[in-house]
């Protein structure tokens, strides 16, 4: 797998989201790699990806970076899920894991069914102007123009095929049962601002569930605030990571 690294210290890595780009990093990254070795790898985009298949790769990844020293998995939406299914599957890789808006299993059943087919038949160059229509449930209303300008411009680069396909495995994603299992520790992350994403009720839910999991709630931000001009994924993490002696 393809994969690109910045900066010195402890393997960090960032689990892109649905977009499987690893492009919308791109302001956290710098801010993270004066104390992190920073790791960002984009997402098959092909229509033969599973959860296993994705832990698989992800695995691979980890093992070429960092063979000898667990690592920290930092996940945003989708990638929260991949990172919770590779803590089940490779607990002692890990020294911790940071879970950004994500979910045990997706509520909206139905529209994740319907999702898929719809995406099939429309022409994948009008997903820029889906993704204008959508920004209320994406965004707040403080996110900057040139934010919102540079998210539109990388998310071009969005594959239909990987896209649709991560939609395709989210229907059969369900790791409530098994959430006990999960003792690494972690910190989820959750935006009171969430439109797509009851992120706040489902980061409780989950850390309840969990042995050594907390909750931390990010007033005023909305699904995707890595692009935010006032969002600092180190300063956010920092007290947690000094707590647990990471």
């Amino acid at each position: 797998m393809r994969y690109h690294v910045e900066g010195r210290g402890p393997a960090f890595f960032m689990v892109p989201g649905l977009d499987g780009t690893a492009l919308l990093f791109y302001r956290q990254i710098p801010r993270l790699a004066p104390i992190f070795r920073v790791v960002s790898f984009p997402l098959p985009d092909d229509a033969t990806s599973t959860m296993n298949s994705l832990v698989n790769d992800l695995f691979t990844v980890v093992q070429q970076v960092s063979p000898d020293e667990p690592v920290l998995l930092c996940g945003e939406s989708f990638g929260g899920a991949l990172s919770l299914s590779f803590a089940l599957a490779h607990p002692e890789c890990l020294k911790g894991l940071v879970i950004l808006n994500s979910f045990p299993r997706v509520r909206q059943s139905i529209q994740i069914r319907v999702g898929p087919p719809l995406l099939k038949l429309m022409p994948w160059g009008a997903m820029p102007l889906v993704r204008r229509f959508t920004e209320s449930k994406m965004h707040t209303s403080h996110t900057r123009p040139e934010d919102l300008a540079e998210f539109h411009e990388r998310s071009r680069a969005i594959g239909r095929t990987g896209y649709i396909r991560r939609l395709e495995i989210l229907q059969s994603y369900d790791i409530r049962d098994r959430l006990p299992e999960i003792a690494v520790p972690t910190l989820f992350l959750a935006a009171d601002q969430d439109h797509l994403v009851a992120a706040v009720e489902e980061a409780r839910t989950m850390a309840s569930r969990m042995p050594h999991a907390s909750v931390q709630v990010l007033e005023d931000f909305g699904h995707i605030c890595l692009i935010n001009h006032d969002f600092d994924l180190r300063a956010t993490i920092e007290p947690w990571l000094s707590e647990r002696g990471i």
